[in-house]
């Protein structure tokens, strides 16, 4: 039976954030593999992140607030060997879509694990930490989906699309790094947000949003699906509202680069997001 302390720093909860590429990968794959699509999705979903999530809470240790959860608890040896399992689980599975949808899998789980592993720690160095997130929780995980979930496991995907996905990713994660500067500084961590700022990562932020839907729009403008794009980008107009507000307050006053505060952005930014894409995958029944 798995502990508290186990089921907690999984945090399931904390794929709906990363739940987005997957939306936005599927609903541009030109022929489903619905029962494919379905198994990709539990084997990220339920096994990958969870089982990403669980090994960096049994690596870190955190006694502060970490994503979606205020008050971790403890992590025990059985934290370590359940991610182990479910990574071992998720691989397998992947057999069963292609040999290329496995190796993506194994490198996904490779690159996790360097990430927070104590003997290679890429998390403490911002700029490496940082593009081996938007690299592999993006573009990686977007050509997954989009290679597994169509019909004739094409490995023709757009490459657009990959970047765009690795920019949405790259301009929501130092966000999430915002209020943690002081718990990575004892830890030996600099993350990219304690490298630019308070101010700093508002900025980037801003920057690398405006290039991710500045390729989305010029993907599907050049399509003529300039509908899809404009009904994309109204339904994000909330997520622009709160970050701009937030904006101001932390210019403000550095505190209210909070955990709370944080966790707003988060839920807004990923409900508008998943709406969003979920919208486009829905569209396409109507064509």
């Amino acid at each position: 039976m798995l502990a508290p302390s186990t089921i907690q720093l999984l945090r399931f909860h904390f794929s709906f954030f990363l739940l987005p590429v997957y939306l936005f990968a599927l609903s541009q794959v030109p022929t489903i593999n619905t029962a494919h699509a379905l198994v990709i999705f539990f084997i990220l979903h339920v096994l990958v992140y969870p089982s990403s999530n669980g090994y960096n809470s049994y690596m870190d240790r955190d006694e502060t607030p970490i994503g979606g959860i205020k008050a971790p608890l403890p992590p025990t040896r059985q934290l370590f060997y359940t991610s182990v399992i479910m990574d071992v689980v998720a691989v397998l599975l992947s057999l069963f879509i292609s040999y290329w949808f496995a190796i993506c899998i194994i490198a996904y789980i490779a690159a996790s694990r360097a990430y927070s592993y104590r003997g290679i720690r890429l998390k403490k160095y911002p700029v490496a930490g940082y593009l081996t997130v938007i690299l592999f929780q993006g573009a990686v995980t977007y050509f997954m989906v989009y290679h597994g979930s169509s019909l004739n496991k094409t490995l023709l995907v757009p490459p657009a699309h990959m970047v765009a996905a690795s920019l949405l990713i790259g301009g929501f994660y130092p966000l999430t790094q915002v209020y943690q500067h002081e718990a990575d500084k004892k830890d030996g961590v600099v993350t990219i947000s304690a490298l630019l700022g308070y101010r700093g990562t508002f900025i980037f932020t801003a920057i690398i949003y405006s290039l991710a839907m500045g390729v989305l729009a010029w993907s599907f403008f050049s399509r003529g699906e300039q509908k899809k794009f404009l009904a994309l980008a109204t339904m994000m107009l909330p997520v622009l509202v709160y970050f701009f507000s937030w904006a101001g307050l932390v210019w403000k006053d550095v505190r209210n680069a909070s955990f709370a505060n944080t966790m707003r952005m988060n839920i807004v930014a990923s409900i508008c997001t998943n709406l969003a894409f979920l919208t486009l995958l829905i569209w396409r029944g109507f064509e």
